[in-house]
């Protein structure tokens, strides 16, 4: 049990690292204490200048994203964005729950997201639709607490999202090929080979995708450029 819950930790840290663009500002689900929340900024009034600019990146990415639901135009460029999201040790050290020690400081993760407008239009239109991404490649570094230089950890997923009737009801993160250190390897290794079986993250994707499409989308309506008020 023990082994399995290191590994089930493991792949919620590295689900939350790759989702930057939509894993902010959300508060954890009633699920089970197992479940994979995942972490929400801390410090939000004490931002530094490149989180800031961060933060402000991510949002021009989802208000793309939420014009493209709200107006359901199939009409234009597909999304695509550079994303970078830092997660201070605090907040890696609250997800983990105090089950598990963070031996590292923070990591600052990078990736681009790429989603085919037409498919983001499908999924909100048609009674049935898989919204299917392509590998999405994310680097993490994470910073040592001692000297020295930061720790990169290279891992890719390629997702994928059924809806019905404009709601996620099902999706698999589908993770990839990962490099790390050995320290952080052998815990990534067996989270994401534990979730690409099991499937235990995409109850939680499925959760965040929907919230996403409703609740987040809600909040920019007055931001977007050309929203329809649906």
């Amino acid at each position: 049990m023990t082994l399995l819950r290191t590994a089930f930790v493991a792949a919620a840290l590295a689900f939350a690292m790759n989702v930057p663009a939509f894993a902010e500002d959300t508060s954890p689900s009633t699920s089970p204490s197992e479940a994979a929340p995942p972490a929400s900024d801390s410090g939000k009034d004490d931002l530094t200048a490149e989180e800031r600019a961060e933060k402000q990146a991510r949002k021009a990415c989802k208000l793309k994203i939420c014009d493209i639901l709200a107006t359901k135009d199939p009409q234009g460029d597909d999304v695509s964005c550079d994303i970078v999201k830092t997660w201070r040790e605090q907040d890696i050290t609250k997800m983990l729950g105090g089950r598990f020690d963070w031996t590292w400081g923070k990591a600052v993760c990078q990736s681009k997201l790429e989603v085919k407008r037409e498919a983001l239009v499908k999924a909100m239109t048609e009674a049935n639709y898989e919204v299917v991404l392509p590998e999405q490649k994310v680097r993490c570094t994470l910073a040592q607490k001692s000297a020295g230089e930061p720790y990169a950890v290279d891992i890719s997923i390629a997702p994928k999202v059924a809806f019905e009737n404009g709601k996620a009801v099902s999706a698999r993160l589908n993770w990839g090929e990962a490099k790390a250190p050995m320290l952080a390897y052998a815990l990534i290794y067996a989270g994401t080979g534990l979730d690409n079986s099991a499937n235990i993250l995409g109850p939680e994707v499925t959760r965040m995708v929907n919230e996403f499409t409703t609740k987040k989308c809600a909040k920019l309506k007055d931001d977007m450029p050309r929203s329809t008020g649906n």
